[in-house]
């Protein structure tokens, strides 16, 4: 076991190592899986090879924390079995309970098999590693382009599962089954499916992968990663599934992916998500990429999307009380609140790069295209209306830096998550608004 390492840690570019967000000490993570709590601690499971070769099979990392905030890694919790249906990696899925062992639904990866087979593996150990796998649904006879991704969950006394899939002219489907004791499944029929198209400006994808389906204000709410043959990964998507899908973006950034659901925590409704590069691979200078999100509490807006704030106990991160955010100097690792808007942060990491918060009467911009000299570094802008709910008890926005990470969080739930990587290491400088706060963070 060891614990999450500091930004402060050895390495050419050491401030741009994420502190307090899960990440390997070294090699390649995508999608967190399979987030449960057994007791006071807190099971996070994620994809993760040791290397940065993509080639490498996939295992499933593993975390545990006691507040959702600060994590212990061990050891993978899976790997690939030589000759087993998962003998090519250990894709996503999610854990439930089941008798008081943790029970793993995952894919399982065959090279030369077209699908990803749905799996289930039993921990005997408190979570720790998980037993040998067998395939509890059979592989799609009907065309699909895609059938991955198991999520289970239990609903009025039977276990339901949804399956990412997609049809060639079709679109995207979540294939959903039941069962009475997790083992045996029957077909249910689609869960939700929708033609590919647009929907407010957001391609709604020729597939989904990672379906998570959430019960908020007794609807069924499916968080859905939108997925094409073409363009690989595209945006997380929400909507309900009791009526005609009408997706919604679930973060406004563009460096959030593969969300992972937990229905039922001691905040209620939570979702972790891949936090993607944010950079060409030429710029994997270091031996590690891809950190998971904050874990986001998460409720309806009045128009049925998505809205999130962070845990709670992210605050007890804080250094001190807040002091007046204007004219500080930080390092890799800070929050910064401004209680309310217009108005404007720039996060100064020298005379030539910065990162850019604006706060309009109803919309907030990140600007992050001089947020960096590195050539492999991306540099673009982000928006979202609906920004604001000064009924709320939240503040305007909350901004939290963790080396590369960026990740904003507004008064109406809305969520902006990107990536920066300024080549001048701190100390770096604020400019806010008088009545902003601001403190170091420091897991």
């Amino acid at each position: 076991m060891t614990q999450i390492q500091s930004a402060r840690s050895a390495g050419t570019v050491a401030h741009l190592r994420p502190a307090f967000h899960v990440r390997p000490p070294r090699g390649y993570l995508n999608d967190p899986n399979g987030p449960i709590e057994v007791g006071e601690d807190v099971h996070l499971y994620f994809q993760s090879r040791p290397v940065l070769d993509l080639q490498a099979p996939v295992e499933w990392g593993h975390a545990t924390s006691t507040d959702y905030v600060r994590w212990t890694l061990h050891r993978p919790a899976m790997a690939p079995r030589p000759g087993g249906p998962d003998t090519d990696g250990c894709w996503s899925g999610n854990t439930v309970l089941d008798d008081g062992r943790i029970r793993a639904f995952y894919s399982g990866r065959v090279e030369e098999r077209p699908y990803q087979s749905v799996l289930t593996a039993v921990s005997d150990d408190g979570g720790a590693s998980f037993g040998p796998p067998r395939q509890v649904v059979p592989d799609p006879s009907d065309g699909a382009i895609m059938f991955r991704d198991p999520f289970v969950w239990r609903e009025d006394g039977s276990w339901w599962m949804a399956v990412g899939a997609g049809y060639a002219g079709r679109g995207a489907s979540i294939a959903s089954y039941r069962s009475n004791d997790l083992e045996n499944w029957t077909d249910a029929g689609p869960l939700a499916a929708l033609p590919r198209g647009v929907v407010g400006g957001e391609d709604t994808g020729a597939a989904w992968e990672c379906p998570q389906v959430l019960t908020i204000d007794g609807r069924r709410i499916a968080v859905v990663s939108s997925w094409s043959p073409e363009g690989g990964p595209g945006e997380v998507l929400s909507f309900g599934v009791d009526g005609p899908p009408a997706p919604q973006r679930v973060d406004h950034g563009t460096n959030f992916y593969a969300a992972s659901a937990l229905r039922d925590s001691r905040f209620g409704p939570l979702l972790f998500g891949w936090l993607t590069e944010g950079r060409d691979r030429p710029g994997w200078n270091d031996d590690w990429a891809g950190v998971i999100s904050l874990p986001r509490i998460v409720w309806l807006g009045a128009d049925s999307s998505l809205r999130s704030a962070p845990v709670p106990t992210v605050d007890t991160l804080r250094t001190g009380p807040g002091v007046p955010a204007d004219g500080c100097t930080t390092g890799p690792q800070c929050e910064i609140a401004v209680p309310e808007g217009p108005g404007r942060v720039v996060i100064h990491f020298s005379d030539q790069e910065r990162v850019v918060i604006e706060l309009d009467t109803d919309t907030l911009t990140v600007d992050r295209s001089q947020a960096s000299l590195g050539p492999h570094s991306h540099r673009d802008s982000m928006q979202v209306s609906d920004a604001f709910d000064p009924a709320s008890d939240r503040p305007a926005a909350r901004i939290f830096l963790d080396g590369s990470v960026l990740e904003v969080f507004t008064s109406a739930g809305r969520v902006l998550s990107t990536r920066v990587y300024p080549t001048a290491p701190p100390v770096w400088r604020v400019e806010s608004p008088s009545t902003a706060r601001f403190w170091t963070l420091d897991c």
